[in-house]
Parts: structure tokens; C-alpha cells; sequence
């Protein structure tokens, strides 16, 4: 006689998942009611004070402009182009002596036509 098991995955997974969902850090809302993740979380939003000209918030305000995602847009901009110019300053040493060596010795495409290789054998 077979024995079927029912609901096997349910009694393996279940003791983990009562353990997990214990682990997990809560959801709270904010005051206007949008979940808000605890610090730490990835992609955690966070309140925060900033201070702008009272015409540029009026005049952004009436524009129906959302001043979270532009803010989030402009310093993620901002911290790539610093990012950019941190990478460039670290490497200047090394782009100085490959532009260097290409002044000298060319470039290993230099000369060779579409398809080609410097130096290839007609047949």
C-alpha cells in the first residue's frame, strides 16, 4: 500500500517561513498614509527637511511637480557624475600612459581597413 503524502512542501516550508516572516522589519505608514520601510531596507524611503527658495517651492507646487522623485532623480544624476570624475581622477595615470603610448605607437586598429588586419596576406 502507497502512502500519499499531502501538503508535504507545507510541512517542510512552513516551520522557515513563520521564522522568516519574523525577521522581516515592518511597514509603517506615513501621515499620509504611504508605506514608509525601515532604515536600512533597500530602496527605503526616508522623510527629510529641505530648505528652498519660497518661490521655487511655490512655483513647483503649482506646476504639479513632484518634488520626491525630482530630488531623488537630480541627486542620483549627481552622484554619478561625481562617481565619473572620482573614477577619472583614480585613473588619470593610466589614461596619461595609454594616450601616450598611442601618440608613440598607434593604436592597434591603426592602418587596417574594414575587415582587415595590418600586415595580412592577400589571397
Amino acid at each position: 500500500m502507497r502512502m500519499r503524502i499531502n501538503n508535504a512542501h507545507h510541512t517542510c516550508a512552513y516551520p522557515h517561513s513563520e521564522s522568516i516572516l519574523r525577521a522581516a522589519p515592518p511597514i509603517t505608514p506615513n501621515s499620509r498614509g504611504s508605506a514608509i520601510s525601515p532604515r536600512g531596507t533597500p530602496g527605503a524611503k526616508r522623510a527629510t527637511n529641505v530648505s528652498l527658495r519660497s518661490e521655487l517651492l511655490e512655483a513647483a507646487r503649482e506646476a504639479g511637480v513632484n518634488l520626491s522623485a525630482t530630488l531623488e532623480r537630480a541627486l542620483t544624476e549627481e552622484l554619478a557624475r561625481l562617481k565619473r570624475r572620482q573614477w577619472r581622477e583614480q585613473h588619470a595615470g593610466a589614461i596619461a600612459a595609454y594616450n601616450e603610448q598611442c601618440e608613440k605607437h598607434g593604436t592597434f586598429s591603426a592602418g587596417a581597413g574594414a575587415g582587415s588586419v595590418e600586415g595580412a596576406r592577400s589571397s
